[in-house]
């Protein structure tokens, strides 16, 4: 193992005590009101994105903005990027700044894109896109590779389709993750009654991610029956869409605890540092759940975080 993951894993177990953690995110729950919690947030680690005047929307992209930003840190600390496994791991934040673009290019308002500097993969071209037609370009002239489509569904599924595959095939310990996510992605489209959305490049690497059982699936049970093992626990007892906010808590559950484990490896190695980058993003994502709640009244309601995280 070279000498800079080393580095990066030193720096790694330094970032996994910058966590709001679930008591943290308890506590910012039973806030009265958004703007408490936010007063309680600046607070933290996340405070370095975070202000006390934002709305929910903002709040919840500067939470991620804030990981996005820990995880460019263990990049500058470990071997030059390239293909490597931190920048496929962010490579979820270009998806949104693409999905995002495309959204702004079709008269809908989208969150600011996230400030991506050397882990972008495609955005700088893809930003200056005028066009839909110039989105899938650029993409097709990328890594990426052609999404098989211009519109927004066609686009965001095989860019998530294919970042999972990515990191099954490039990141260190991640495989479950990629797999059981995709799987959660597949029973959203299946219950949305979208499957046709899904192009020759999500279902190319669909079927890498879960075989091909699949597209026999009418339903999350049914789908449960189809996808690889690593994907039944996220899925198991889901029957209708309506549950799927469980399956998405159980999938953030599993990557943090495997994560945890990673993280605490007396190896400090890349898995390590991966490791470290499940934790932080379950954090945010749990963080962004307390928001949630806080906006909605806090209080007795915090109740509904516990049964989420």
């Amino acid at each position: 193992m070279s000498a800079a993951w080393v580095a990066a894993g030193v720096r790694a177990k330094g970032l996994a005590r910058r966590q709001l953690g679930r008591d943290g995110a308890h506590n910012l729950a039973t806030s009265d009101s958004l703007s408490t919690a936010l007063g309680t947030l600046v607070r933290t680690p996340y405070g370095r994105e975070v202000t006390t005047e934002m709305d929910l929307g903002a709040a919840e992209h500067a939470v991620f903005a804030t990981l996005l930003w820990h995880i460019r840190i263990l990049a500058g600390w470990g071997p030059p990027l390239g293909g490597g496994p931190l920048r496929l791991l962010a490579a979820g934040f270009e998806i949104a700044n693409v999905t995002g673009h495309l959204a702004r290019l079709e008269g809908r308002e989208a969150p600011d894109p996230y400030v991506l500097g050397s882990m972008a993969i495609a955005w700088p071209a893809i930003s200056a896109a005028r066009t839909p037609a110039e989105v899938r370009a650029a993409l097709a002239s990328s890594s990426w590779g052609d999404p098989g489509g211009e519109d927004l569904a066609t686009v965001r599924l095989a860019l998530l389709f294919g970042w999972a595959r990515r990191v099954l095939d490039g990141v260190p310990g991640a495989g479950e993750w990629a797999i059981s996510g995709s799987a959660l992605v597949l029973c959203r489209v299946l219950t949305a009654g979208a499957v046709a959305a899904l192009g020759t490049s999500a279902r190319r690497d669909a079927h890498r991610l879960l075989g091909s059982s699949w597209e026999e699936a009418t339903s999350p049970v049914e789908l449960s029956r189809c996808v690889p093992r690593a994907s039944v626990k996220a899925l198991r007892g889901i029957t209708e869409r309506e549950e799927l906010w469980r399956a998405e808590a159980r999938w953030w559950s599993n990557l943090e605890g495997s994560g945890a484990k990673m993280a605490a490896g007396s190896t400090l190695d890349v898995s390590s540092t991966v490791g470290v980058v499940g934790l932080l993003a379950a954090d945010a994502w749990r963080t962004r759940a307390a928001l949630q709640v806080a906006a909605r009244g806090g209080g007795d309601m915090a109740e509904l975080l516990d049964a989420m995280a």
